[in-house]
């Protein structure tokens, strides 16, 4: 039997961790947000608030809802603070070395019978369950990026995940009124797996100069029906992250055709990491996004 999930804890208050402690918060759950950067918690704060508004300016969100979700979002400043939490989400950097670092020390911290998750992209759950004391109540749950607007919910289980952990997850989701898609533990899941190579193809796209930025987009748009342009996309994801998914790809499959495109690598190495930097394949420091190239 499942455990009941009434107390969310997350770990990391960026793009990510903030969309989670929204959609946590707006669906009555208790919400604990945790960042090493208080400032980062601000602003995560001010950013639920801005979105939370404008869910009410829509008319989909009344300001009563709005002042309540808001209230049951507390700061944890260290991870004793997520102690009471049934549910801890770690929402950090796409790097497994500072994930299993949080684990192993979060861990120690929390009731017995608490479970813990990854919102990783593309990272072994079975690796990194292992770093903690609980694999069996472990489990990968993938929100994607904003939280609050998209719909699907990948649900990851590693080699010891047991059937109450994943059980409870499905609940979860299902309580945030989303939907949850169940991937096996290989490298990417499903939407990464699919998603990731397209962009870097994109990339190398625009490397061998078969189009520009704007003719690669447009391309896409116009031709695929596709919401947003691939290196539009890969800005508003972050450069940094999609290298990060693609190297898992590549080192985990063993495939050539997952290299990364090394003008992904250029773009990273320049700290050209998209929208969060204000520059990427497009430059956003004007008030209209204009192609680097």
């Amino acid at each position: 039997m499942g455990i009941e999930i009434k107390t969310v804890g997350i770990i990391g208050a960026g793009q990510m961790g903030s969309g989670i402690a929204h959609v946590c918060a707006a669906s009555g759950l208790d919400v604990r947000l945790n960042d090493r950067d208080p400032e980062r918690i601000n602003a995560a704060l001010g950013l639920i608030d801005a979105n939370l508004t404008r869910q009410v300016q829509k008319g989909t969100f009344s300001d009563e809802q709005r002042r309540g979700a808001l209230e049951r979002i507390g700061v944890a400043p260290t991870f004793d603070d997520l102690g009471a939490c049934d549910l801890v989400i770690e929402a950090a950097t796409e790097d497994e070395a500072t994930k299993r670092k949080i684990f192993q020390t979060l861990c120690p911290s929390l009731k017995p019978d608490a479970l813990v998750a990854t919102n990783t992209s593309s990272i072994s759950i079975t690796r990194l369950a292992a770093s903690t004391d609980r694999p069996d109540r472990f489990i990968g749950i993938h929100f994607m990026n904003p939280v609050p607007v998209m719909q699907l919910v990948e649900l990851i289980r590693g080699i010891a995940t047991e059937d109450p952990t994943y059980e409870s997850a499905k609940v979860f989701i299902a309580r945030l009124g989303k939907t949850s898609t169940m991937s096996e533990d290989f490298p990417a899941f499903i939407v990464n797996r699919i998603l990731l190579p397209m962009i870097n193809e994109a990339i190398y796209t625009l490397y061998e100069g078969v189009g520009s930025v704007e003719s690669i987009d447009t391309a896409m748009r116009l031709g695929a029906n596709h919401p947003m342009g691939p290196l539009q996309l890969a800005d508003f994801i972050g450069l940094d992250t999609c290298l990060s998914v693609m190297q898992v790809l590549y080192e985990g499959l063993a495939d050539s055709k997952y290299r990364p495109c090394p003008l992904l690598v250029k773009y990273v190495e320049a700290g050209w990491l998209g929208r969060k930097t204000k520059r990427g394949f497009y430059d956003y420091r004007g008030e209209t996004p204009i192609p680097t190239r």
